[in-house]
């Protein structure tokens, strides 16, 4: 007998991966709204356990920042050791896909060339609801992806128009890092993000983020002060 997913708790469905390895700038649209060029290479961040939460759990804002935005993004999960693989090698590499929410501080992110300080803030990772095996998801490039602050949708693509997709991405990196089992790959955030509208929007303690992405589910986090 099954259980209602809203009497658990949720824990993020991969809690400590050697690496969390994120694509920046992954679609055209995105590129543009930011002011940025089109990479001719995948653009390159890293994210650390500490971000990482369940859905349900909730995002907290520190004191040191007063900008934060939401990402919403498709996750590979390699479900084994992968390196210098070609494109086919490196999707068959991915056990399955999940949902992350890039959870950025821009005051912070735009501080410096590196992006560090604004993408690895504690719970700035939710990850979730579930891994949904690859061979039961199908094309990881045919599916919707939307996030909604408070009920807005205020991102919504599909990942058919990613600049780089899973396959391309996964044997880029490999070329010169080993992928382990559990590792994550962010794939990148499409148009709509807060930061970029007029006026801006931000994240704020009591807004309720949700992050859906067609095949896995809806990643859903309330966001608090901390």
């Amino acid at each position: 007998e099954g259980v209602e997913i809203t009497s658990v708790s949720l824990l993020p469905p991969i809690a400590d991966p050697s690496k969390i390895i994120c694509i920046g700038l992954n679609y055209q649209d995105h590129a543009n709204e930011a002011s940025m060029k089109v990479p001719e290479a995948p653009t390159l961040f890293a994210k650390f356990p500490n971000c990482l939460i369940g859905g349900g759990a909730p995002i907290v804002i520190p004191p040191v920042t007063k900008k934060v935005d939401y990402e919403g993004e498709l996750a590979a999960i390699i479900g084994r050791r992968v390196s210098r693989a070609d494109e086919a090698e490196a999707l068959a590499a991915v056990a399955g896909y999940t949902i992350i929410n890039d959870v950025s501080a821009r005051d912070l992110q735009m501080q410096t060339p590196q992006w560090t300080a604004g993408k690895a803030v504690d719970t700035f990772g939710p990850l979730g609801p579930g891994i949904v095996l690859a061979d039961d998801l199908g094309d990881p490039q045919a599916l919707a992806i939307a996030t909604r602050v408070n009920g807005e949708t205020l991102q919504s693509d599909t990942t058919a128009n990613m600049i780089f997709g899973v396959g391309k991405a996964v044997s880029f990196i490999s070329q010169w890092c080993t992928l382990e089992p559990g590792d994550i790959i962010a794939t990148g955030t499409p148009a709509g993000v807060g930061f970029v509208r007029q006026p801006p929007v931000l994240l704020h303690p009591g807004d309720i983020v949700e992050v859906e992405v067609e095949g896995i589910g809806i990643l859903r986090n309330p966001v608090t002060a901390g």
